[in-house]
């Protein structure tokens, strides 16, 4: 899935994540400095000023550098706030900042009211009655200006709850918002913000506790690119990080315990850990990893042992650690107990036509009439899947109209191996009796009634019920709004080539044949196999054979 992210000039140039402004004899040494620590903890770089700074009457030159290089500013409005004019000119600064197109302005009404900031009544008209004796009326004007621009912000009231609680709060959302402005560092992502938007919300960064969060989807959808992008996004947030790629085939070929090692080295690169089982690795993550907030990436597992060894209990890690988990089997989630699960969907037609285009024709989107054409036949083929845009787009650059049409009409026949083949991962894990239910709807009833398929399923003893369960679990089907089973044309053209290379030459040597040309060429030749399957259908009826 993926795109073509810019990454703005003010981020690039930024060196603090917030700006904190308050009254110093308010709040310094109370709210304000839970706040400055609790945001720090979070590893969210904020600037607070220094009390030598305040000593003159005029904001400090290192202020109006501070605001312009950082993200955002939170403004603590406190009681004396307004009877501040060093408080109001930083105040008038943030606001003209605020024009910067992506300069966030969150205020925080500390035992004040936002009412009576907005409509400057109370001590805050008191206070400016002052001010308008020892200052000019265009200063005093711009400053009442900018506190009911700000105040007229949606932010943070206090209103009686408890501070820990209320700090919290506060820290848990700029945090969340943070995570969207990180550049990203893919060179090419298409359709990812909205992924991202929507898989952040679980995620919910900014609580305490430990959470879990799984990504599960058919292959091919670039789950492994987004839990990519969140990791690098979100890791400053976090005390360390461990990214184990591709969990079943290094846990096949190297074990578990090279996996446990890795992911201890890379949150605590400076030291060496000499376990030679999966038992002792359990013991050290834990005792080392417990009191750390972490970030935990596990990428394509297929086991629960997997999740029992790498990480183990919520409780193998500090509060406020993340685990994210890529799958292909929302069952293999829901047993360990995850938290929530996230489902990316293909991309959409604008989506995947950037895509396209971007691997195809290097991202140009005015095309000649022919390959316009020729590029519809493509998307139609692919339906929106990351993975099949990607390797075909890049297989079709740089060649002509006409190749375009001869490897268009190949795929027709014979479908692009690469895609195939990481599909078939999916296949490949299950039971005999799943793949049987597979290929049975691969071949003949893909967008037929779940029902009459089910009926038709248990007549030929595979239980359904289960195996069908399972084939969704796993990301292979689903069931659309009209109670009909669907599965992906790539996952559906998989099946049928499993079935063929049984026998390319002689169909009737195949297990199953769902093409008219292939049956009669059967019946025709007399070649005839023991084990084939015919599904007729007559009269709308349906005949086993």
């Amino acid at each position: 899935m993926l795109s073509l992210p810019s990454t703005s000039s003010s981020i690039s140039r930024r060196k603090y994540d917030v700006f904190l402004s308050f009254r110093g004899e308010d709040t310094r040494k109370n709210f304000t400095d839970h706040l400055y620590d609790a945001l720090k903890r979070s590893r969210i770089i904020t600037f607070r000023d220094d009390p030598k700074l305040e000593a003159g009457e005029e904001i400090a030159p290192e202020l109006f550098k501070a605001i312009q290089q950082s993200w955002c500013s939170v403004i603590v409005f406190s009681e004396s706030y307004a009877s501040s004019g060093w408080c109001l000119d930083e105040l008038s600064a943030i606001v003209k900042q605020k024009k910067d197109k992506g300069y966030k302005v969150f205020p925080v009404f500390y035992d004040v009211d936002p009412s009576d900031l907005r409509k400057q009544k109370g001590k805050v008209e008191e206070a400016f009655v002052e001010h308008e004796k020892r200052y000019d009326e265009d200063k005093v004007q711009r400053w009442r200006n900018a506190l009911t621009q700000v105040a007229n912000i949606k932010g943070w009231h206090l209103n009686h709850r408890h501070e820990t609680e209320f700090i919290r709060d506060i820290v848990r959302k700029i945090s969340a918002k943070l995570c969207e402005t990180y550049p990203i560092v893919h060179d090419e992502l298409v359709g990812i913000s909205s992924r991202l938007e929507e898989l952040y919300a679980k995620i919910d960064i900014g609580e305490d506790e430990v959470r879990i969060i799984g990504i599960c989807e058919m292959g091919g959808i670039c789950k492994t690119t987004l839990a990519r992008v969140v990791s690098t996004q979100m890791s400053p947030h976090f005390e360390g990080k461990s990214f184990l790629a591709n969990v079943r085939e290094v846990s096949n070929t190297r074990g578990l315990v090279s996996l446990q090692k890795q992911l201890l080295s890379q949150i605590l690169p400076e030291e060496c850990f000499n376990f030679f089982n999966v038992h002792e690795g359990n013991a050290i993550i834990n005792h080392r990893l417990s009191n750390k907030k972490v970030l935990v990436v596990l990428d394509d597992i297929d086991n629960l042992q997997h999740l029992k060894c790498l990480v183990g209990r919520r409780d193998w890690f500090g509060l406020g650690s993340r685990i994210i988990v890529t799958t292909r089997d929302e069952h293999l989630l829901r047993s360990y107990g995850v938290d929530d699960v996230y489902k990316p969907t293909t991309l959409n037609a604008y989506e995947a036509l950037r895509l396209f285009n971007l691997k195809a024709f290097n991202g140009e989107t005015r095309l000649e009439n022919d390959f316009s054409d020729l590029s519809k036949c493509v998307l139609k083929y692919v339906g929106g899947l990351p993975l099949a845009l990607e390797v075909l787009g890049s297989f079709l650059c740089g060649r002509d109209a006409a190749q375009w049409r001869s490897a268009i009409e190949r795929l027709e026949r014979d479908s692009n191996k690469e895609i195939l083949d990481r599909l078939q991962i999916s296949f490949d894990g299950l039971d005999q009796t799943e793949q049987n239910i597979f290929l049975d709807i691969a071949c003949f009833f893909n967008g037929k009634e779940k029902d009459f398929v089910m009926k038709v399923l248990d007549g030929c003893e595979f239980f359904p019920d289960i195996g069908v369960d399972i084939l969704i679990k796993k990301s292979l089907l689903t069931v659309n709004e009209d109670n009909k089973l669907w599965m992906h044309d790539l996952l559906q053209e998989m099946g049928r080539k499993i079935v063929r290379e049984k026998s390319i030459a002689e169909p009737g040597k195949r297990c199953r044949l769902w093409a008219e040309k292939d049956v009669y060429h059967m019946l025709t030749k007399n070649t005839v196999s023991h084990s084939i399957k015919l599904y007729i259908l007559v009269l709308k009826g349906l005949l086993y054979l």
